[in-house]
């Protein structure tokens, strides 16, 4: 058990979780706290807190904290980091410490994709249910933002990165779900084995009373809690995927036709929410229900228009390469794929063949355009270019009746935008432009 009552703490960030963070612990009867960021220029949002821009390890060894407190993007193991908990001061992450001081019941989810539609759609089900609930962490509050909260919710609904999981002690969910794992983050990680062991700290203090759901297939051997699986592409799990159904036993859930979740990648979200919920006792019908209402967030293969019989679906959340080979493999029309952006070290040749199969035409952009392009040509026609404007363009002039113009850039955006919804909000401005609409 982790206390900050009378202690002097280092909170590392000046960001959202940064400050909730900070306000948590003097909340919680913390002696001091004072936030620190490198960033000479970074400014703290809350004026009533002790902050220092531009820190350095000389100011680091000067304070002399009690613990540490690191934001999500923050690396705990970089010299700068190190240096504040040099006196042997422990270092943990703003999840761990809102963990510390949640009262209610902790539904978490990881993955390398998926994560935040499953999030969004367990707080939206809980909340048809009639239960309170916060969708949080990686995705919309920091958790110890919900601690502060006058009347803190029956669940956060918590959506883990690894970077968060990195610094977990105590942390311990109800229900934790894995959602699949593919290779990312290798501009962060030395090795793969890395970032999967970061993920799967997640199961770490679980133990029998809890439930592990976990897509079929992944490797996790060796789990403490219960496990409960779930596919869309083989049946050996709880849940499977058939058409557009949901099966269980053998006979149909629920089926997905006319709800926004029928392509089977986000089958596999609704399965694993279905379970979640089931596990905290929702019942089916009422599960049922909230996914027909369901719409996932934005960026998440969202439909962008529709004209002339091509499709133009929305998918700039797709910030690595296991998910674009997801939303490739839930079409069923011939594809013209725009991809590219930031390189992360990853090789896109394992999409290959699936490219071969499904594509069209691949529009590639963006600092990783060329080995995008040496990946792709062999297998389908690609054309070149520099912007998301141009990928538009291009793809207008690809395209045919019939097929699915797909924005899936496989990697992150910093290359060129200041994130996946600065660059999801261009592709829908360009198709505007581009189709006159």
């Amino acid at each position: 058990m982790i206390t900050v009552s009378n202690k002097k703490i280092a909170v590392l960030g000046c960001g959202r979780s940064g400050v909730a963070a900070a306000r948590l612990a003097l909340a919680q009867g913390a002696k001091e706290v004072c936030i620190f960021d490198a960033a000479p220029a970074a400014t703290c949002k809350d004026e009533t807190l002790t902050f220092v821009p531009g820190a350095t390890e000389e100011h680091a060894r000067a304070y002399a904290a009690d613990l540490v407190v690191i934001s999500p993007g923050i690396e705990a193991d970089i010299p700068w980091t190190l240096s504040f908990g040099a006196a042997g001061a422990p270092i943990i992450g703003e999840t761990e410490l809102g963990y510390q001081f949640f009262k209610g019941r902790i539904i978490a989810i990881t993955g390398t994709n998926g994560k935040t539609t499953t999030t969004a759609l367990i707080e939206h089900i809980l909340t048809e249910a009639g239960k309170t609930a916060k969708a949080c962490g990686n995705f919309g509050f920091p958790l110890s933002e919900v601690c502060l909260m006058d009347e803190q919710p029956e669940f956060a609904v918590l959506e883990v990165s690894s970077f968060q999981m990195e610094t977990i002690v105590d942390f311990k969910p109800e229900v934790g779900i894995w959602l699949n794992f593919a290779p990312d983050h290798m501009d962060r990680y030395k090795k793969v084995e890395d970032y999967y062991n970061a993920k799967r700290a997640m199961f770490r203090n679980m133990d029998g009373t809890q439930l592990a759901i976990v897509r079929e297939g992944e490797e996790l051997p060796g789990l403490a809690p219960r496990r409960a699986g779930f596919s869309s592409v083989v049946a050996t799990g709880q849940l499977s995927y058939a058409g557009t159904s949901i099966m269980e036993n053998g006979a149909e859930l629920m089926n997905l036709a006319g709800t926004t979740m029928v392509q089977a990648h986000n089958a596999e979200n609704v399965m694993a929410a279905t379970l979640a919920c089931r596990a905290v006792g929702i019942a089916d019908e009422t599960i049922i229900e909230a996914v027909r209402d369901f719409g996932p967030p934005h960026f998440r293969c969202e439909m962008t228009a529709e004209k002339d019989g091509i499709l133009w679906l929305n998918d700039s959340k797709s910030t690595n390469l296991h998910s674009t080979e997801a939303a490739v493999r839930s079409q069923t029309r011939p594809i013209v794929l725009i991809a590219g952006g930031k390189d992360k070290g990853l090789d896109y040749t394992a999409i290959s063949p699936m490219l071969a199969q499904k594509a069209r035409c691949c529009i590639v952009f963006g600092q990783i355009a060329d080995q995008l392009e040496a990946t792709f040509a062999p297998v389908c026609k690609t054309v070149k270019v520099q912007t998301v404007e141009e990928a538009v363009s291009a793809a207008a002039a690809e395209a045919q009746s019939g097929d699915v113009v797909l924005f899936s850039p496989g990697t992150s955006s910093f290359d060129q935008f200041t994130g996946y919804v600065q660059r999801g909000n261009c592709f829908k401005d360009a198709v505007m432009k581009t189709l006159s609409l």
